[in-house]
């Protein structure tokens, strides 16, 4: 007898959608809020670390209201025929981060001029490395059990934010404790070119399998865990 994989039933799709738009309207929220912080105090510290920062919160922005979006429909199948456009606008968002971040880091390196103190920064920084994890996580795995390949591209441009806050506060401790200015754009192209990996897999779809679901016979259906 063949065995026919399940997915998610229709009322916990709804809540796993629900859960999701949730999720993204808080990192739109404080993305948007970061990102004018971030520009400000690095305008007033000549910070092209912190700018970039910035900017890269607006680009978060831009991928987060791609997957609002996708799930403001309320028919399941209208949300997976927006995948494709969603994950698309996920990829160039990541392009976009890496090109920009390794421009500047290479302008930085090339003695583009030195950022001074700022306290509002270093702030910034460690706040958001103790929120965009949880941000993730949350999203990431409610991603995974939906099976939505651009709700995981998401969480990833969300957990690449965290890895960026590490960079940010790293390179503006050192800057201010020893004046190592060349720290920071040399972390930074570490972190463009995951950028470009994870923009490139966005864009063929590599973001997420289909979930594992249990079959008709209450076992594990065929699929891989290539979300973990």
């Amino acid at each position: 007898m063949t065995e026919v994989v399940l997915g998610p039933s229709p009322r916990r799709r709804g809540v796993l959608a629900r859960r999701v738009r949730w999720l993204v309207a808080a990192t739109i929220a404080y993305n948007l809020v970061e990102a004018v912080v971030a520009i400000t105090a690095g305008t007033l510290a000549s910070s092209g670390a912190l700018v970039a920062f910035g900017l890269d919160s607006i680009i978060e922005v831009a991928s987060a209201a791609a997957v609002a979006w996708q799930f403001s429909a309320r028919d399941p199948e209208m949300i997976e025929r927006r995948e494709r456009t969603a994950l698309r606008i996920i990829a160039i968002s990541f392009f976009a981060l890496a090109a920009y971040v390794t421009l500047d880091a290479l302008r930085a390196l090339a003695g583009g001029g030195e950022a001074e103190h700022s306290t509002p920064g270093l702030v910034l920084a460690a706040l958001s490395l103790a929120i965009m994890p949880g941000l993730s996580y949350a999203q990431r795995r409610a991603g995974r059990e939906l099976g939505s390949a651009s709700a995981v591209a998401d969480s990833k441009q969300t957990l690449l934010c965290t890895y960026l806050s590490a960079v940010l506060l790293i390179g503006l401790a050192l800057n201010s404790l020893l004046g190592w200015a060349w720290a920071d754009p040399i972390a930074a192209l570490v972190i463009a070119t995951v950028a470009g990996y994870e923009g490139r897999n966005a864009w063929r779809g590599d973001a997420c399998c289909a979930p594992l679901a249990p079959t008709a016979r209450g076992t594990s259906g065929p699929g891989c865990d290539c979300c973990s």
